[in-house]
């Protein structure tokens, strides 16, 4: 089953600036969304899938939107798995801060979005998008969230607030672009000032990368 095999019981990194680098990207994602990871290893690079956006329930609006991070191994491996972010980072927290071999956590958990990731390759460009807008689209998503959901509101209420928020389309940004890759690029600490991010697309997936890593967003089925 994909995302549920393991074949290497272990990773080594190129060097220790990468598990540093590892260590804040799953933090990061804890944060956002408590979940799991999709980690997938083949030769000398770990693809790291998180899930900071999914639909909770049937109908909801709300996107897929993944974290992507790729990260050098100094050791060829091979390796589909995916596992809890909380073993991750306990297992990362074991580690010194000159250590470079990550055991891989043997307890493997099932998510949803894990189960159809987007495709490697046939992405299309569609154009750039300021960081700028995009850091302004995830604060304005983030305020209106807040002052949408009531104080004690019921999961429909919640879920409907959050599928109309981050599903709509960033002004000016390319390929009908969501405010939730916005919120994504921003939760994972992707999005610099002043810069320039990349819009490419692939079927219903669409890709926004940075030099920090990428969000790859998948729009709700319109039932």
């Amino acid at each position: 089953m994909p995302g549920s095999s393991t074949l290497a019981r272990e990773l080594t990194f190129a060097e220790p600036q990468v598990v540093s680098d590892l260590r804040t990207y799953v933090g990061r994602a804890r944060a956002a969304q408590d979940g799991a990871v999709r980690l997938q290893a083949e030769g000398r690079v770990l693809a790291a899938y998180v899930s900071i956006l999914a639909p909770r329930i049937l109908g909801e609006g709300t996107p897929t939107v993944l974290g992507l991070r790729t990260m050098p191994l100094a050791e060829p491996a091979r390796l589909d798995t995916t596992v809890g972010l909380a073993s991750v980072s306990d297992r990362l927290a074991r580690m010194g801060e000159h250590d470079v071999v990550l055991p891989v956590p043997p307890t493997t958990v099932t998510e949803n979005w894990a189960g159809v990731l987007p495709p490697r390759s046939g992405w299309t460009p569609a154009g750039t998008v300021g960081t700028d807008s995009l850091l302004a689209a995830a604060s304005d998503g983030i305020r209106e969230v807040a002052q949408t959901v009531p104080n004690s509101p019921g999961a429909i209420v919640v879920n409907n607030a959050r599928g109309v928020i981050w599903a709509r389309p960033i002004d000016g940004a390319p390929a009908g672009l969501p405010a939730g890759a916005a919120f994504g690029a921003y939760a994972l600490g992707f999005l610099a000032p002043e810069q320039d991010a990349q819009v490419l697309t692939n079927g219903r997936w669409t890709r926004l990368s940075t030099a920090g890593g990428h969000v790859l967003v998948r729009q709700a089925a319109v039932l």
